[in-house]
């Protein structure tokens, strides 16, 4: 039972189907739970509250009132723009370069399909508006603001219905005087509209990424400017007197007040927990080289932390826009549990991209779905028990799964039920291990020098079968694994990232020059983390985006340097590292070759204190003790007894061999033969791969 002057972090991760919660004390004991994602998200958010509340002796009222921070991961904005349920929006930009937004650099997805639709417009032509002005790549002013046309462009756009509008003008990341100028106009005509601008969102050359950005920040941002308002207020309504933080893209978290400004960088929001959370798992578990993978009902998302730093990217697309923000480099493949299997017109099996989510969902939980999917597959293959789904809080129907598959797979192809759903579970698993080629082969990484952390409901189903097909020696499935990201929700820390386009030859370059600019760029990281009290400390992290003389894309290397000032022996450290990074990338290095600075980047982390989880001393290897039952599992060759675990009575040093199934609330671990697997001091389930193809 709690004491009433326990104070608490809440970490909440709104997914597809089922809303994560998890509950940590000031004495390291966590509390864990899911509730079925709702249409209006913050109504889950509060149901499984008032749930985990109950798990600790309190209710929802007792609860919130204990509770110091609340980190929340939310899927809003990525719905939002997924979905093409954004606002309406309207653009003013420099005049001539309106269609910059559909000209997208000439990027096309399919090059060589003439039938390839052109994108949804979040932002049509007839809203898009240019206006006379024009400043030069130096920051002059060639044409001035026409004020005229801008307040006559404001008002044609909010007679249209516009509920934001997004401003991008030539080079306003070197001089911002006519964005700011415009938004002045802007609030003048239309008090209270969402604006977005462009030196803002992303100070950086490249017109196209910069538009695109823009744009979606000003699509989505109404959304989760409404939606963090409404959770807020119904939080507060209850009790909640602590402060709420919302989860970032880049793997930190933001005030609610500040994400609302910046919505675009929401759009990884749920998956960065997970990343943020592997990386302290590894670190308790000394793991510093691994590969991530989260399955959940809807998606199946891969990232790849190396040395216990997740990897970034600024090249994300995302509904076919380019986001170029700093983001955690995750890799989503449709491929949850609730991925339903078709059969296409040339009658050839397939599994996904569409999901059945949670409502209606798989045809086994008896919703209303009819058609198969891969929780109906791994209920009818065995690995799932209908009596112990959510720890026994659902019951599957096996026979409405068998149903499902044998209709619209099974019968179809002219074989039994149990063949088409192993057909089915062998293209999920070989999905789900080319798209972690992607990430690593294709890279220049090797997925052998990698541990593999299944999370989300259904990832450690199928982890063992991803190290067979991947040649991976070892798995981690992390105790809270079933609400991985919202545990990293609650072991985030608070961070800023900035940039500025910074055009120079590294063989000239102006070293007094680019100190300042840095400091520029810290005290502008540093007033948006201003106005939050949960931080102890701040670190500072500096990078350069360097590419050879004459390239299209550059590198973003870390600029290493134990002072606050750059120095000649700091760049040159620096440069090595680039032609380290771009020969494992691309197999080719030029040291002799000039390279240039394209841009300076700043991240500003504010550190605050959190709860790692307790570990605890292993006590015998034998596990029989916590065997539930032996029953029937189909793998590769063929059925096989199977011995059942109960997750709650395995302890540290309990020593499993395969086959075998753990069953934990939320989720299930299956250990495949010729594996075996220990409990560790944490609580996670290490699974060592006899068929691994390389050393760990």
């Amino acid at each position: 039972m709690a004491t009433a002057n326990q104070k608490w972090n809440l970490g909440i991760d709104v997914g597809g189907t089922f809303t994560d919660i998890v509950l940590s004390g000031p004495d390291g004991d966590l509390h864990t739970t899911k509730t079925p994602s709702t249409k209006d998200q913050s109504d889950g958010v509060l149901a499984g509250i008032g749930k985990i509340a109950g798990h600790a002796g309190l209710t929802l009222e007792s609860l919130l009132p204990e509770v110091s921070i609340i980190v929340h991961g939310t899927t809003v904005a990525t719905n939002a723009l997924l979905e093409y349920r954004g606002v309406k929006v309207g653009l003013i930009t420099t005049e001539g370069f309106r269609d910059e937004l559909e000209f997208r650099r000439s990027y096309k997805e399919s090059t060589f399909n003439p039938r390839l639709q052109a994108p949804h417009p979040i932002c049509p032509r007839r809203l898009r508006i240019g206006v006379p002005e024009r400043v030069d790549s130096n920051g002059g002013v060639l044409t001035p603001l026409n004020e005229d046309a801008v307040r006559e462009a404001v008002r044609f756009l909010v007679a249209e219905g516009v509920e934001a509008i997004a401003v991008c003008y030539l080079f306003s990341f070197i001089r911002p005087d006519h964005e700011r100028r415009t938004r002045e106009i802007i609030e003048e005509e239309s008090p209270g509209l969402y604006i977005s601008l462009s030196h803002e969102v992303l100070p950086e050359i490249r017109e196209y990424e910069r538009v695109s950005t823009t744009v979606v920040n000003a699509y989505v941002g109404p959304a989760i400017k409404s939606y963090v308002s409404h959770l807020d207020d119904k939080l507060r309504s209850k009790g909640f007197a602590g402060e709420l933080f919302i989860m970032q893209s880049n793997g930190g978290m933001l005030t609610a007040a500040e994400t609302t400004r910046h919505a675009v960088g929401t759009l990884l929001s749920g998956p960065a927990g997970g990343v943020t959370a592997a990386a302290m798992i590894g670190e308790l578990s000394g793991y510093k080289n691994l590969m991530t993978v989260d399955m959940g009902g809807t998606s199946y998302d891969i990232s790849i932390i190396t040395n216990l730093t997740p990897g970034m990217t600024t090249e994300s697309w995302l509904a076919r826009y380019r986001i170029a923000l700093p983001m955690l480099d995750i890799h989503t493949i449709g491929a949850g549990g609730g991925s339903i299997a078709w059969i296409d017109d040339g009658g050839a099996l397939r599994v996904g991209p569409e999901s059945a989510g949670s409502l209606p969902g798989p045809a086994c939980y008896g919703r209303g779905g009819t058609r198969p999917t891969t929780t109906d597959v791994n209920l009818i293959l065995g690995y799932l028990n209908p009596d112990f789904f959510l720890g026994g809080e659902m019951k599957l129907d096996v026979e409405a799964a068998k149903e499902a598959v044998r209709l619209h797979v099974a019968d179809p192809l002219g074989i039994g039920v149990i063949e088409a759903a192993q057909a089915i579970s062998e293209i999920v698993n070989n999905n789900m291990a080319d798209a972690s080629h992607l990430v690593t082969t294709r890279r220049g990484l090797d997925p052998r020098d990698f541990a593999l952390v299944a999370v989300g409901g259904a990832g450690a189903l199928h982890a063992g079968r991803q190290a067979e097909l991947l040649g991976m020696a070892s798995v981690l499935v992390p105790a809270a694994g079933p609400v991985f990201c919202a545990l990293g929700d609650t072991v985030a820390n608070l961070k800023v990232s900035e940039s500025r386009t910074y055009f120079a030859n590294l063989a000239t370059l102006d070293l007094a020059d680019i100190n300042a600019r840095f400091d520029d760029l810290e005290a502008v990281a540093r007033e948006r983390l201003a106005g939050q009290n949960v931080t102890r400390d701040f670190e500072l992290k500096r990078s350069l985006d360097l590419r050879y003389e004459g390239e299209v894309h550059e590198l973003t290397v870390p600029l290493r340097t134990r002072t606050r000032r750059v120095t000649a022996l700091n760049v040159e450290a620096t440069v090595r590292a680039f032609h380290e990074q771009h020969e494992q990338l691309f197999a080719h290095k030029d040291v002799a070759h000039p390279v240039e600075l394209l841009t300076l980047r700043v991240e500003v982390v504010g550190v605050r204190d959190t709860v790692r989880p307790r570990g605890a001393s292993f006590g015998g290897e034998n596990a029989d003790e916590a065997i539930k039952n032996v029953r029937p599992i189909w793998f590769a060759g063929g059925q096989a007894d199977t011995r059942v675990y109960d997750g709650d009575k395995l302890r540290p040093g309990h020593f499993i061999t395969g086959p075998a199934a753990i069953e934990n609330w939320g989720t299930t671990i299956i250990i495949y033969p010729q594996q075996e697997a220990l409990i560790d001091a944490y609580g996670n389930c290490i699974i060592e791969n006899g068929q691994a193809g390389g050393a760990q």
